[in-house]
């Protein structure tokens, strides 16, 4: 049975390419996670300290505000106490805060009953006879402090705040106070302050009181909401300002930056979805994985330009190590450019083995005898042959060869016919093979062919093209005669030459069993 021999799949070049091309791509996914990993964490990092920054602002700004709405409620105040009774001094005074300051909304003076007794606008609906019992009258009369409520739904049915200062006379009398108030769901101070002046990348601002009502945030219907103040947000209760990474309840996490206002006690929150963060950060791995993808692309016609100059000498070198014997072998390796110190090594080394090749080649020519009758070479000569093809480690291929039915030529036409059968064969095999395949007639009608060449299908089309043509040369007063072939390889089939003859005589045998006129 005819062996088939794979080649190897990977050559030099092969190789220097596959080791590039895993090289590079274990270092583009390892840039790739590290890129991404670092650009998103400097992002948290500078985002977290961004939000930071911006409510701390907005707290500080806030603050300036509010201590200068205090300072202008305490003076009216202490102006109020001195005259308490002046209608005119009430309402001028109104009418001062809420014009001049732009901080309210609405400005009204109440005195220690209960009764509004003056407010402006005076567009305002307010019964001044009526005792107001609603919670930011009620906790000013209560406290008679400076004071400023969480949001409540004031007798105009707004939702406000308010903040107040308390009225005393010269002799500390307490009389009532006066107050201004913010509307929440209009535009005012907190609002403008809020929503015109900071934001970054999606982030919004929302503003909680000391009892963590919302009052402000950029979806009105939010305001006046409580906060539910989960482990999460601790940090706004026991620290002053600060940044921290949130996961809500809805699975969505945010990077907080917050800051307390001191003179209200209020927190300003600026919170920014980190999806949206990672959005940007996306975009900026993208950019940089295109940019690295070029590059390595690069790299990659590089290193295959390159592994051609480095491969392709070998390559070559090698290839010619197995053809030492052809005759045109030592022009072909001097054509090679010693492009480094290997291949110049490997070429001169190539160099003298052709030339003690040819010269043992020369010496076999003279000394190694040659059968008489058909001019092929003997045994001898043979096995001289072979011991230099495995010196020099040239792959062969051993074709048996055996006429079909010779003795019944001998014993039908003579011993004088059957030399002529096997003088025609002799000369069919060296026009079907090349010169520098030996041929030999190893005894009797068997023949043996060394083939330099270790391809099966080569070797296999090379024995059947000697097998046709013997098939259809009819040679005179005897007619067709054909020939059965068997082959084996060395060293493929076997490291021992002996072991590979017998092999090859094996399948001569099965071919022979097999019918005759065929290949095994």
């Amino acid at each position: 049975m005819r062996q088939v021999l794979l080649a190897p799949l990977l050559n030099l070049r092969s190789l220097i390419l596959l080791l590039t091309v895993l090289s590079v791509t274990c270092l583009f996914v390892f840039a790739l996670f590290f890129v991404n990993y670092t650009v998103k964490e400097r992002l948290i990092d500078n985002s977290l300290a961004l939000n930071a920054e911006y409510s701390s602002r907005i707290a500080a700004h806030t603050n300036y505000q509010f201590e200068e709405i205090l300072k202008n409620l305490r003076f009216s105040a202490k102006l109020l106490g001195q005259d308490f009774a002046s209608a005119s001094l009430r309402n001028s005074e109104t009418a001062r805060l809420k014009s001049q300051s732009g901080h309210f909304n609405s400005v009204f003076l109440v005195d220690r009953e209960g009764h509004i007794i003056s407010f402006f606008p005076t567009s305002l609906k307010i019964d001044s006879k009526q005792i107001h019992k609603t919670l930011g009258i009620t906790e000013s009369l209560k406290r008679k402090q400076t004071y400023i409520s969480s949001p409540y739904w004031s007798s105009t049915k707004r939702l406000i705040v308010i903040i107040s200062e308390p009225i005393f006379d010269t002799k500390g009398q307490y009389l009532g106070f006066i107050a201004g108030t913010i509307y929440l769901q209009s535009k005012n101070l907190v609002s403008e302050m809020l929503a015109s002046k900071y934001g970054y990348k999606k982030n919004y601002t929302y503003v909680m009181d000391d009892q963590k009502r919302i009052i402000f945030h950029a979806d009105t219907r939010k305001i006046g909401q409580k906060v539910q103040v989960s482990d999460g947000l601790t940090p706004m209760l026991q620290q002053q300002d600060g940044a921290f990474r949130l996961m809500n309840g809805q699975g969505i996490e945010s990077l907080i930056g917050f800051s307390h206002i001191p003179s209200v006690n209020w927190i300003v929150v600026s919170q920014q979805p980190i999806d949206e963060l990672f959005a940007q950060a996306n975009s900026i791995i993208i950019n940089v994985s295109i940019g690295i993808t070029l590059f390595y692309f690069f790299i990659f016609f590089v290193v295959w330009r390159l592994s051609g100059l480095i491969a392709l000498p070998l390559n070559n070198l090698a290839k010619m190590a197995s053809m030492l014997n052809q005759p045109e072998i030592q022009e072909k390796i001097n054509r090679i450019d010693p492009v480094y110190f290997e291949v110049n090594q490997f070429k001169n080394s190539l160099m003298l083995s052709s030339q003690n090749f040819k010269e043992k080649i020369d010496e076999l020519n003279q000394s190694v005898n040659t059968d008489p009758l058909t001019g092929l070479y003997n045994r001898r000569g043979m096995k001289l042959f072979l011991e230099e093809f495995v010196r020099v480690r040239t792959e062969f291929a051993v074709l048996a060869v055996d006429i079909d039915f010779f003795k019944k030529v001998n014993d039908s036409y003579g011993h004088d016919k059957g030399d002529i059968v096997l003088q025609r064969l002799a000369r069919l095999m060296k026009y079907h093979f090349r010169d520098n395949d030996i041929c030999c007639r190893s005894g009797g009608e068997e023949f043996i062919i060394l083939m330099a060449a270790s391809d099966p299908v080569t070797v296999f089309q090379a024995a059947e093209r000697l097998r046709k043509a013997v098939e259809i040369t009819e040679i005179e007063e005897i007619g067709i005669v054909t020939i059965s072939i068997g082959i084996a390889y060395w060293p493929h089939s076997s490291e021992d030459v002996e072991e590979v003859l017998k092999m090859a005589d094996q399948q001569l045998y099965q071919a022979k069993r097999g019918g005759r006129n065929c290949t095994r």
